[in-house]
Parts: C-alpha cells; structure tokens; sequence
C-alpha cells in the first residue's frame, strides 16, 4: 500500500509532460493552417487585381483597393502590391499610361516583400512568403471605343 501513495502525483506529472507536447502540437495545426489559408488568399489577391487592372483605366486607385481583399489578409497593404502593363514580348512598359498605352498587351498584379507572422507558443517567427503574380491579358482598361470609363 505505501507505493501506491507515494506515486500518487505521477499521473499529474505524465499528463503535464504529454499535455506540453500536445497542446503544442495542436496550436501548430492551427496555426500552419492559419498559414495556408493566408498564402491562398494572397494568391486570390492578385487574381482579383490583375482582374480589375484588365478592365480598369491605367493605373486606377480601385485595382489595389480590391487586390487588398476586403482587409482578409490584415497586414497586407498597399505598399506590398504591383501593378504592371506589359507588351506583347512581356517587357514592362515604363509609360503605360502615356506614349506606352498602344502597346499594352498584358497586366501583371504582383504581391512582392510581404511577411506572415507565425502565431505558434515558443516557436514565433516571421515568415517571408514568395512572390505571388497573376498575368492576364488586357481588355478594355477602361475605354469603349473612344469613351473612357471608370470603375
């Protein structure tokens, strides 16, 4: 009977050790797919702008306003988003909306130099994603026939 006693406090040990590891690994799984679900959305991000981009005069404010998705992401901001007009060689036009606009084949929405805060206990980080772009081909960009139009 004094060994049962004396090992009494053994479960709460085990448990506090297990419970660590447990608990630790749980709030990684959430926080990876935390993770996923922001690296999807910034992929989302450039494929709304690039969208935008394609029917919107050059250089519109409105292209960042919906590549920023509604603040889904909070800590992406304006300054992480790129947008360029391309030719038909897919060489950025440096005048697109003057003397290049005839030769704009292609828009490029970009999301460059952005960062995710990793959330795990004891394992915090920051994250520096890869570059996300989306190409398309130019459409109206905001003209029909001689009339411009805005977004």
């Amino acid at each position: 009977m004094k060994s049962i006693r004396n090992q009494r406090g053994t479960t709460v040990v085990e448990f506090a050790a297990v419970g660590v590891v447990l608990f630790l690994v749980l709030f990684a799984l959430i926080d990876f797919s935390r993770l996923y679900f922001d690296m999807a959305a910034l992929d989302e991000s450039t494929r709304r702008g690039a969208r935008v981009a394609a029917v919107c005069p050059v250089n519109d404010p409105i292209i960042q306003q919906v590549a920023l998705f509604n603040g889904l992401v909070p800590t992406l901001g304006a300054e992480h988003i790129a947008v360029q007009y391309l030719d038909a060689a897919g060489n950025v036009i440096a005048a697109p909306g003057g003397s290049g606009y005839g030769s704009i084949r292609f828009v490029r929405v970009a999301i460059q130099n952005f960062q995710l805060q990793t959330l795990i206990p004891g394992l915090a980080g920051v994250l520096t994603v890869p570059a996300f772009t989306t190409t398309i081909p130019s459409e109206s960009l905001g003209r029909v026939g001689t009339a411009d139009i805005s977004c």
